[in-house]
């Protein structure tokens, strides 16, 4: 690909960069929006990747935007309009591997569309100048309008690196729980190096909200197994409790007994009246209540089974589970057929866990949830990434696809070798 059409475009400075049209369907980011911001009174750019649900953000400094669009075009996207302050450039790179080109002036001169391909071949013609630039499918994208050879922007902040982001814990509420943790100022700013696990708390949130808010009830009981020191328990009661006005009565549970007292002082403290910490084990735990909904955050290895297999006993409707150390079919997996999988310790491992999270799901899918594996947070804040999500469905699913399921799950356990695991507990349990 002959760059230099382009990068005569980007030495432009220009304000907005977007990629769009997937030349690689498999390719997790649809759409990548490149802005113009300013750090430490520098110029740089801001990439804002973009899936179906989610945004992810990066800043690179103004001299990487030639790698930047090296790296995205033309393998990941066939198109890019990059906007300046004369105008906007439209480059696309054809099925035949040809790039073409178009430049619409702003308005207040003559106007010419440039068309060439690979081969450098322009005609020219003119075209209407009077036009408006917006993203339809983002409404984070902020509407351009060019005129008279400048650029007003609908939101200026839109070029500031502070530009907001509506999260569900908003900064300038003092929230106590996250005053503690040491993310919010006693005046409720971020903590500038805890902007990241901010993020990732506002993530859990967003993926509870998505479930609850078709709850058929707002008074709930929940239960955190393996709650450990509760950050994230005392944050979840807050958001339920104080922003959603739910009816929440919540039990963690652990085996550390300072633990416990230190929490249940804690939620004294903040007058979570709701909120209490008990000891004991997950496999043993039996309340004295209807659960509507079960948390766990990093149990470890079979932990989670038990926390499942609670879950699915006791009918519970919400299940939020982030699994962790996945020993023990990484203890016995074994395959003759695909043993390339088994003969490397790091793949192994990582092979063993996503198959122990992907029986999990299928379990309960089995046991009739609506079960989800999701991005909790993004891998470069920790390997242990995954959450399983599941919902109790209203009907029960057809014998012949809960047949198929079950039929799935044991030529996967057993063209690995995988036995006497809480699986074979859970499916005895249920049959």
């Amino acid at each position: 690909m002959d760059y230099e059409q382009i990068f005569d475009a980007l030495s432009k400075k220009p304000n907005k960069i977007i990629f769009s049209s997937q030349a690689d369907k498999a390719y997790k980011y649809k759409k990548t929006v490149v802005s113009k911001t300013h750090i430490k009174g520098k110029d740089a750019y801001q990439i804002e990747s973009f899936t179906d649900k989610q945004a992810f953000h990066e800043n690179v400094d103004a001299d990487r935007l030639k790698s930047v669009v090296e790296e995205l075009f033309p393998d990941n996207y066939r198109q890019i309009n990059v906007f300046c302050e004369e105008g906007e450039y439209d480059f696309k790179c054809s099925k035949k591997g040809k790039l073409l080109s178009n430049f619409h002036r702003a308005k207040g001169g003559e106007s010419k569309t440039k068309i060439s391909n690979s081969n450098n071949e322009y005609s020219n013609k003119s075209v209407n100048s009077n036009y408006d630039i917006s993203d339809k499918n983002n409404d984070n994208i902020n509407k351009i309008t060019y005129d008279n050879n400048s650029i007003i922007h609908k939101d200026e902040a839109s070029l500031s690196h502070n530009r907001k982001k509506k999260y569900l814990l908003p900064e300038g509420t003092v929230i106590p729980p996250l005053v503690d943790l040491g993310i919010f100022t006693k005046e409720g700013k971020i903590v500038k190096s805890m902007y990241g696990k901010y993020r990732q708390i506002n993530r859990f949130l967003e993926l509870v909200e998505d479930v609850v808010k078709d709850y058929p009830s707002k008074d709930m009981h929940i239960v955190d197994f393996g709650c450990g020191k509760s950050y994230l328990t005392f944050i979840l009661y807050y958001y339920l409790v104080e922003i959603k006005g739910y009816n929440v009565h919540m039990t963690g549970l652990d085996l550390k007994e300072d633990v416990i007292e230190k929490c249940n002082e804690t939620a004294n403290k903040y007058n979570y009246e709701n909120l209490r910490f008990k000891l004991g084990d997950i496999n043993g735990y039996s309340p004295d209540y209807k659960v509507d909904m079960i948390v766990t955050l990093h149990a470890c290895d079979t932990a989670t089974d038990y926390a499942l297999y609670n879950a699915i006993n006791w009918n519970v409707g919400i299940i939020m589970s982030v699994p962790c150390c996945q020993k023990e079919v990484n203890s016995m997996i074994a395959t003759d057929d695909l043993s390339i999988l088994t003969k490397h310790g790091i793949i192994k491992e990582r092979i063993s866990a996503l198959m122990t999270d992907t029986i999990r799901s299928n379990v309960l899918e089995y046991c009739g949830y609506k079960s989800q594996i999701l991005e909790f947070v993004d891998y470069d804040s920790s390997p242990k990434n995954l959450l399983i999500r599941a919902v109790k469905r209203k009907h029960e699913l057809p014998a012949e696809k809960k047949r198929e399921i079950k039929k799935e799950i044991d030529n996967l356990c057993e063209e690995f070798h995988i036995k006497q695991t809480l699986y074979d507990k859970i499916m005895e349990r249920i049959q």
